[in-house]
């Protein structure tokens, strides 16, 4: 049984969802405005200022998509309220990140500095050059665009060099012994 799916989804004062046909579902926000398609199998209700989502059957297909869709609607409307964001931190000598207009500049130990544009939707902050934050209002692209940057440079496990996520762990190895 989907004990997520089950919950219903509060409408915060400011946010309006429209329901239209072939369960799509649009939800304006003073962040924004993001519409997606769910399953046409999937009831999905607007009652008051909460959002219910059912499911027809108990079969499997059903239990998997009830919750899934709950989810979705629900970081739909914390997006274009609050809004997500991930935190990166960059670790090493000489590493650093700048931001300049719309790009983000960072010197990772390449022999030339790594430049990216921001995505649509999509905006970087650099407070201090060892941290860098993705900031949107879609979850999975804010996710995405962060593990884009974190590619470049992976951390290692020897020293910790790298970028990496702020509350990440990096299990860290020991390194050679001399002889004895």
């Amino acid at each position: 049984m989907s004990r997520i799916g089950l919950k219903p989804i509060m409408i915060p004062a400011g946010v309006e969802v429209t329901l239209g046909e072939d369960n799509t579902v649009t939800v304006k926000g003073p962040k924004g405005t993001l519409t997606n398609k769910f399953n046409n199998e999937m009831i999905i209700k607007k009652e008051d200022s909460t959002i219910v989502v059912e499911r027809p059957t108990e079969n499997k297909k059903h239990k998997s998509l009830h919750g899934l869709t709950r989810t979705l609607i629900n970081n739909m409307v914390v997006g274009v309220s609050e809004g997500f964001e991930k935190k990166l931190e960059i670790k090493g000598v000489g590493y650093r990140a700048a931001k300049q207009g719309k790009k983000l500049v960072m010197n990772i130990g390449f022999s030339h500095p790594v430049e990216m544009d921001d995505p649509e939707g999509i905006t970087t902050e650099v407070p201090n050059q060892f941290e860098i934050i993705v900031k949107g209002i879609d979850k999975q692209q804010v996710g995405n665009y962060a593990s884009v940057i974190r590619a470049w440079r992976k951390p290692e496990p020897y020293k910790g060099k790298g970028i990496k996520y702020v509350d990440e762990v990096i299990i860290r190895k020991e390194g050679k012994t001399g002889k004895k």
